[in-house]
């Protein structure tokens, strides 16, 4: 799990800044056919219908300090067309455009076909801080 740019300089600015930190009520899932990278600029799925999965951002849904993971199943709505092999997945702030907060390689790439459902299992998405 990888913490982008963006939220590396927010972070840094609330300790070192008193700077206000960002919060929102959801934080949306989105799904990569390669690597974001740390600035999120990284092959994001298209088409089929695709579209980030909003999950609620508080202690429900992430209730475990550290690590945060998922306590509830991430279900994203199922292609009307195939979404390639997606290798990765993002933590967003907003549902489209918006800031890359984390992101990182699934366990096993999965080719993803038309009225085939991803979903990600209570438990399978999990953000350390070191």
């Amino acid at each position: 799990m990888s913490k982008s740019n963006y939220l590396e300089t927010k972070v840094l600015d609330a300790v070192l800044g008193n700077q206000a930190f960002p919060s929102n009520a959801n934080v949306y899932i989105s799904l990569h056919t390669a690597d974001p990278g740390e600035a999120g600029a990284g092959a994001e799925v298209t088409g089929g219908s695709y579209a980030r999965k909003s999950v609620a951002n508080d202690l429900t849904q992430w209730p475990s300090a550290n690590p945060k993971v998922n306590a509830n199943t991430i279900t994203f709505v199922t292609p009307t067309a195939g979404w390639g092999v997606v290798t990765h997945f993002g933590i967003w702030d907003a549902s489209t455009g918006g800031n890359l907060l984390f992101s990182g390689a699934l366990t096993a790439s999965k080719t993803i076909n038309s009225g085939d459902p991803v979903t990600f299992a209570a438990g399978a998405i999990s953000i350390t801080e070191d």
